[in-house]
């Protein structure tokens, strides 16, 4: 079965989550699921890493002359704050580009200093703040460079996706999957919790070139990969590059984690009804389960294990309880 969260009101009950989870290790074998370890889910933002791959491996990135910390941001669901909103103008200025050429939208900035900050200076988001700007810079980055017009770039027949989708099917080990169309307009797959997984696997295992600079950007830079209280980024800085995790929209979530005797296990974990308040709870849980996490990493990130709830008043009345 899957893993029950319980949030607790006092003493009692108010509403429960199921998570399906598994784990997969160097060899494609399931090492342990929670649930169903084939359930079909979108994956959402957790692609991210692999859409940037595509960028790596044609050379793209490095055409451009995109920093470790670009890389990051082409990875990232990040807070919209300024750190993010420069990195990815910069990108766009290296590439001659400008924000008219961008196809995700814009949408208010996730942290709420950046966007009160907009509110004073009477500005309207633009997509240098979608949390998706990072990524699409990178987009830009590979039509640019394969020489294909720009117009479209997140159609799913254009050479952009083209290129990403075959890196999806490599390390998927999946030739036909369904796509649909993802809240900044790029296609995005919906696959199974197994294959998802063992895409997370090979992105910590030091065997694909392409996966391993992203794997590095990420670890080695984790604020742009989300930003300030962010697990995300909180996650990545207290395992000192050892494991990266990348959030997905509808409370999806992949894992790759690098163990001491060189190999790496793959998680993928989906919240069956899109509920983000128990994944960071949940994904702690299932690595303390199998041993992927010492108590001194665990402590770090307290706040995220043991969550308690508290009213408007911040006293506290409950909490969030998990079974693994």
């Amino acid at each position: 079965m899957g893993i029950m969260c319980r949030v607790m009101r006092g003493e009692f009950i108010e509403s429960m989550h199921v998570a399906y989870v598994v784990a997969v290790d160097d060899k494609g074998e399931i090492i342990k699921n929670w649930g169903d370890p084939y359930y079909l889910t979108c994956i959402r933002s957790s692609l991210k890493p692999f859409q940037a791959s595509a960028s790596v491996s044609t050379g793209a990135v490095d055409a451009a002359g995109f920093t470790e910390k670009e890389l990051a941001l082409m990875c990232a669901s990040h807070n919209g704050e300024s750190i993010h909103v420069e990195t990815a103008q910069g990108m766009l200025d290296k590439l001659g580009f400008d924000i008219s050429h961008y196809e995700c939208g814009s949408h208010p900035p996730y942290d709420k200093e950046s966007k009160f900050e907009l509110i004073r200076q009477t500005e309207s988001p633009s997509p240098l703040h979608n949390n998706c700007s990072g990524k699409h810079a990178g987009m830009l980055c590979l039509a640019k460079h394969l020489g294909a017009d720009t117009n479209g770039y997140t159609a799913p027949d254009h050479p952009v996706q083209q290129a990403i989708i075959d890196k999806v099917k490599e390390f998927s080990e999946l030739e036909e999957l369904p796509f649909a169309t993802d809240g900044c307009s790029a296609p995005v797959p919906f696959l199974p919790l197994y294959n998802f997984a063992l895409m997370y696997q090979k992105l910590g295992s030091g065997k694909y070139d392409e996966l391993n600079r992203v794997f590095i950007a990420m670890s080695s830079h984790p604020f742009y990969v989300g930003g300030t209280e962010r697990f995300d980024t909180d996650f990545m800085s207290v395992m000192g590059g050892t494991a990266i995790t990348k959030i997905g929209g509808e409370a999806v979530r992949g894992m790759a984690i690098k163990k001491e005797d060189g190999t790496s296990v793959g998680i993928a974990a989906k919240m069956l009804d899109g509920s983000h308040r128990c994944m960071p709870t949940v994904a702690l849980a299932v690595l303390e389960d199998l041993n992927l996490i010492d108590a001194s990493q665990l402590s770090q990130l307290e706040k995220y294990r043991n969550i308690t709830l508290k009213n408007h008043r911040k006293l506290a009345i409950g909490s969030i309880e998990v079974d693994v």
